[in-house]
């Protein structure tokens, strides 16, 4: 069949005489895929006839404690419906976890072609308020533990010349919020740590794009709803389901995807955007050189227009999601 590699046997979809699903042949780990969009990516991989290895620790919302129920159900849905799934409750935060679940992968099914980068937790809270604790176990999840599992699956991508990264970032970090810092700056992290993959590992036919997802889940219904706009908002994100996320995700670690890397998209219940990123928007010169005081002559007057406003993203998407 046209598109096959050596070593790779294609499945039909589960359940069904249909023809193999877009991912066929293919082995993922998705993190993060006990609850959730993660949970509804593994879900539709496994239906496109991808092997899933599901990872969830079963942590709270802040990241505490652990179950491996979370995991374990999302195998048991897939299996029942046809589908092949092994479940890790293993922690991404340690680099030797990450290790152990690619091996894990490999020792089921032989290989590993798709890794999507999606676990996460909050510690909301403003930023004069923020502990080091709420920083760096968010930035451990999020950016660490997203480094951890890309550098454990990237010898075996390059050594097969092939690979998929989708890492999930967020318009928390590509736009703003209010209280959350430390997971805009690890979301905003896992956009360059994408980028920088895309880059570097271009050469091996492997491909890295980014995800920020809209949908209606746990880290948002933890949000507090106190004013009428708050309630309306949360209204809107209740339509978002995180099934809606899977397709796009499913998409870029297919085939028919090839050559798109390096990019952020977005899904916001029906509709897909694409991110632009920055680049220089506007320039100032003068051959002798800049002073403070010339600069404060010129700058902020030539500057004004393009820069970019204190915004947050629900200032940027302000119209109800199609």
């Amino acid at each position: 069949m046209p598109g096959k590699k050596p070593g790779m046997k294609l499945y039909l979809r589960p359940g069904t005489n249909q023809m193999p699903g877009v991912v066929s042949g293919k082995v993922a780990i998705v993190t993060g895929a006990g609850r959730g969009i993660g949970r509804g990516i593994a879900m539709l991989l496994a239906q496109e006839s991808a092997r899933v290895v599901v990872c969830d620790i079963g942590a709270s919302l802040q990241g505490e404690g652990s179950d491996i129920g979370p995991a374990q159900e999302t195998v048991d849905a897939i299996k029942k419906a046809g589908g092949q799934a092994i479940a890790s409750t293993l922690s991404i935060t340690e680099p030797k976890n990450a290790e152990a679940i690619v091996k894990s992968a490999l020792d089921a099914y032989g290989r590993v072609d798709i890794l999507v980068n999606n676990a996460g937790i909050l510690r909301d809270v403003i930023f004069h308020k923020m502990s080091w604790s709420d920083w760096s176990d968010v930035i451990d999840v999020h950016l660490n533990g997203s480094f951890n599992m890309s550098r454990a699956v990237a010898p075996f991508f390059r050594e097969q010349n092939s690979g998929v990264f989708v890492h999930m970032t967020s318009t928390s970090g590509l736009v703003g919020n209010f209280g959350q810092a430390n997971y805009m700056a690890a979301k905003l992290g896992v956009m360059g740590l994408s980028r920088g993959i895309a880059l570097d590992m271009a050469r091996f036919n492997v491909r890295s794009n980014c995800i920020a997802p809209f949908a209606f889940t746990r880290m948002i219904e933890s949000i507090p709803a106190q004013s009428e706009q708050d309630k309306r908002r949360i209204d809107a994100f209740q339509r978002m389901t995180p099934e809606k996320i899977a397709p796009l995700a499913v998409f870029l670690c297919a085939e028919a995807a090839a050559g798109i890397t390096g990019q952020i998209f977005s899904v916001r219940n029906n509709e897909v955007y694409l991110f632009n990123q920055p680049r220089p928007v506007k320039t100032i010169h003068r051959a002798e050189g800049w002073t403070p005081e010339t600069l404060a002559a010129e700058l902020k007057t030539a500057f004004a227009s393009s820069l970019t406003p204190l915004e947050r993203s629900e200032d940027v998407f302000n119209w109800d999601p199609i």
